[in-house]
């Protein structure tokens, strides 16, 4: 028990991988032992991260369950674990869409080891960004986290649809879009190394708790001589390559174009994680080094933040409301609900230390935790009806709730926790957001007012979801006995949302439980 208490962050960091190792190790013609094996050891970093949960001490100033190990004395560097209120939120987040993500993956017959293992190999690459208090070791996860993920689209993504290329070339679309969640994530991780590496040679370490005090308080250059650039041109480099980077990974309008096509081709639980904890390592990022390390500039250039934030949210949503793919409707609300995150760290960083800065940021990340039940909830909903129709077509659905009465039941609920109904978790944290962005000072009170537009047209698209597929005229296609008839939820399926649906409602009537954690940290983060 003394081995599990002091090595916890460990163990729950490289479970996954290990996992990952014992499933590729089953023989290929055990499908069923692959699944079994992947969901039930996805469960103990689940169990690790509530007893760390229960262990940890909200009114503690700093980072708890510190693990130190040097592993590159020569650069400094080293294996430096630990977590606040922000992080816990995540990992808990993380280790729990896993598991359910895997139980939601048993419909995949084709290649299920290779699935399983990089879906395990891919939940140790966004628990390394969330528990990593060393910069260089940070990037090593947020570079490992990228490689399953475009493997999961590429491999096991859509079948159905091609794209044309430059010089009539056509390809799977599967194929186009996990090359364009490639190329922009890289795009923003060259940049991220070459910042990471000279903050390292600036303030002679990578470790964060290090940095923290060190790196706004740099007068002077020592280290980087030959470059001949002033402090502030150096802070300004780095600020730019880290905000570029994080704002492609949320991602902010106008990088956000790879996400809907990633999305939508990207098999059902892999729109899961990818909504659910993926989205939230860019914006993560801005809390965890943008806000801490760059106050001055962040403070500077919050209101170009903003203005990125308030497109997301509204031509998220217009651009919602005009899809008649399902799957693709939802994609870009995620870019919708991302910019509620966006706008209330833009409003944190302006406000620094002011109430309306915490409850801002309060929202932010609670906005984070909740956008990732109701997103993985909703693409696995998606999912449901697409693996009885095979279309996402939202013309050809239509009245189908005398059909399938219980997930249509379902459906709403869900669809109102993404809305952002009083009552479950999406009204939270989006009042939170609204509230402080609006006490802010400057132009903060004109961007929140803008924002509502795309609140206004979150109702409309959501709406128009749930319209299109059970009310109206029942479409008889789907209402007639044999291979075409629509059958209900099962019971599997219902063990994937049932705890979704638990935790939705449960922030919703009492959010204190998880707002406590945060804000402490988020106090201190000033």
């Amino acid at each position: 028990m003394d081995f599990i208490a002091s090595n916890l962050l460990t163990l729950i960091l490289f479970l996954p991988a290990l996992s990952a190792v014992v499933v590729a190790l089953l023989p290929s013609e055990e499908k069923n032992l692959i699944r079994w094996t992947a969901f039930i050891l996805s469960l103990i970093p689940l169990g690790l991260t509530l007893l760390l949960w229960v262990n940890f001490d909200p009114a503690l100033a700093g980072f708890q369950f510190e693990t130190t190990h040097t592993w590159y004395a020569a650069i400094k560097s080293s294996f430096h674990l630990g977590v606040d209120g922000v992080s816990l939120a995540m990992v808990l987040l993380t280790t729990l869409l896993t598991p359910i993500s895997l139980l939601a993956s048993f419909s995949v017959q084709d290649r299920v080891k290779g699935y399983m293992a990089l879906f395990l190999m891919l939940e140790t690459g966004m628990l390394g960004v969330f528990l990593s208090l060393d910069l260089l070791l940070f990037f090593v996860f947020w570079e490992i986290g990228l490689v399953p993920m475009y493997f999961l689209i590429n491999q096991w993504g859509s079948e159905k649809g091609e794209r044309e290329l430059w010089g009539g070339i056509k390809v799977k679309a599967r194929t186009y879009a996990s090359f364009k969640f490639m190329i922009y994530t890289m795009a923003g991780s060259l940049g991220l190394l070459l910042a990471v590496q000279l903050m390292g040679i600036v303030g002679d370490t990578f470790d964060l708790t290090k940095l923290f005090v060190i790196w706004p308080n740099i007068t002077e250059l020592t280290n980087v001589g030959p470059l001949g650039l002033s402090v502030a041109t150096v802070k300004v480099i780095v600020f730019w390559a880290f905000a570029i980077a994080f704002a492609l990974k949320v991602p902010v309008w106008p990088f956000h174009t790879w996400l809907p096509d990633a999305h939508t081709e990207a098999p059902t639980a892999g729109s899961m994680i990818l909504a659910g904890v993926l989205l939230k390592l860019g914006a993560y990022g801005f809390i965890r080094l943008v806000l801490p390390l760059f106050p001055a500039e962040a403070r500077q250039f919050s209101g170009v933040l903003a203005i990125l934030a308030v497109m997301a949210i509204v031509f998220g949503a217009f651009s919602s409301f005009g899809q008649k793919d399902f799957k693709r409707l939802v994609a870009y609300s995620s870019v919708n609900h991302m910019g509620f995150v966006v706008l209330g760290i833009a409003a944190a960083a302006y406000a620094q230390g002011t109430q309306s800065g915490i409850i801002a940021m309060n929202g932010a990340v609670l906005q984070m935790f909740n956008h990732g039940l109701s997103a993985a909830g909703m693409f696995f909903l998606v999912g449901v009806i697409y693996e009885r129709t095979h279309t996402r077509n939202l013309d050809e659905f239509g009245g189908l709730f005398p059909l399938v009465p219980v997930y249509g039941g379902i459906l709403i609920f869900t669809s109102m926790a993404s809305l952002g109904l009083p009552g479950l978790n999406g009204f939270v944290s989006e009042f939170l957001v609204v509230r402080g962005s609006w006490g802010a000072g400057w132009a903060f009170p004109l961007f929140t007012a803008l924002s509502m537009i795309g609140l206004l047209f979150t109702g409309a698209y959501i709406l128009k979801g749930i319209k299109q597929v059970l009310h109206g005229p029942l479409n008889e296609h789907w209402a007639h006995v044999g291979e075409h008839r629509l059958t209900e939820i099962t019971a599997r399926e219902l063990f994937v949302i049932a705890p979704l649906m638990v935790m939705m409602l449960w922030l919703g009537v009492w959010p204190a439980w998880l707002l406590d954690v945060i804000n402490r940290a988020v106090e201190l983060l000033f």
